[in-house]
């Protein structure tokens, strides 16, 4: 089992200042674990955590897409703690924009934390987990990581291609005692629908009204969504010490009912395929 069961964990976190980040650090503090939380605003955080201070939490200024302040906010985690055994990457934000609407520098923007930013704290966090021989990594994806939804083409790709390398990572890391998981949130009672964590296009097109209804329909969304944010991030706790959760670890009901029925259309299709398909393969 790779969580201690004879001292404090110590957990590096991302996207710390609101949200589910914002909820995990306070309960794993709560529970006596170290952590080392970061965020674009050290006092941003402080004033989230209402000033709270203790030799357990090292917060971190970090841009997540810079390869060289990653590498130097792991290796003060493991100076400061004497190690590193869980990493959360939970950085991220929102886009609500037709895929034609979206312009090349958002795009760039979004792949750039999302994705960019987790490669950069994964490898910076497994040489050591290596070394020890043990450690998890989580990566927060999304129910629209597992599915394509109308308006959300870019946040979805980027999920997507973060569900595709923490699957290739979990592989790969096996062997050397490394656990990995995708955690597939819903919708959760946090600030991902406001301006604080929902970017929209500068430009729209002309022609998309159901892009604009869905924007105004998610706009009015905060405080209505199924999700507790404070039940999520003890989800998280439960995945990390049960040392057996599977690699997609679906949280809501809302996503439990999605995927199901990403699933079955998934299967139509592949059945509507089945003909074409075998006409492809060289004649035996």
């Amino acid at each position: 089992m790779s969580y201690p069961t004879d001292r404090p964990a110590t957990w590096f976190v991302t996207g710390t200042s609101r949200g589910l980040g914002l909820e995990l650090v306070r309960l794993l503090l709560e529970r006596g674990d170290r952590v080392a939380a970061t965020t674009r605003s050290v006092e941003r955080l402080a004033s989230s955590l209402d000033g709270t201070a203790t030799t357990n939490l090292l917060p971190l200024e970090v841009d997540l897409t810079s390869p060289t302040e990653v590498e130097a906010a792991v290796a003060r985690t493991v100076e400061t703690f004497g190690g590193l055994d869980v990493v959360v990457n939970n950085a991220g934000y929102g886009y609500l924009g037709a895929v034609e609407e979206t312009p090349a520098e958002d795009v760039r923007t979004m792949f750039d934390v999302q994705v960019h930013g987790t490669w950069n704290v994964l490898r910076s966090a497994l040489p050591p987990m290596r070394a020890a021989g043990s450690g998890h990594l989580v990566n927060v994806s999304s129910v629209l990581g597992l599915l394509p939804f109308p308006g959300w083409g870019l946040y979805v790709a980027a999920k997507h291609a973060l569900e595709g390398l923490t699957g290739s990572l979990a592989a790969e890391v096996a062997g050397f005692g490394i656990r990995v998981t995708l955690v597939e949130p819903g919708y959760m009672r946090t600030d991902f629908l406001t301006p604080h964590s929902l970017v929209l296009p500068g430009d729209t097109v002309e022609g998309y009204a159901s892009i604009r209804e869905m924007t105004s329909a998610h706009q009015a969304m905060p405080g209505t969504q199924l999700g507790d944010p404070a039940r999520a991030a003890a989800a998280i706790v439960r995945v990390v010490e049960s040392g057996d959760a599977p690699l997609h670890q679906l949280l809501g009901s809302d996503t439990l009912s999605l995927v199901e029925g990403q699933l079955e259309a998934l299967r139509a299709d592949l059945e509507a395929s089945r003909t074409l398909a075998v006409t492809t393969d060289v004649p035996a």
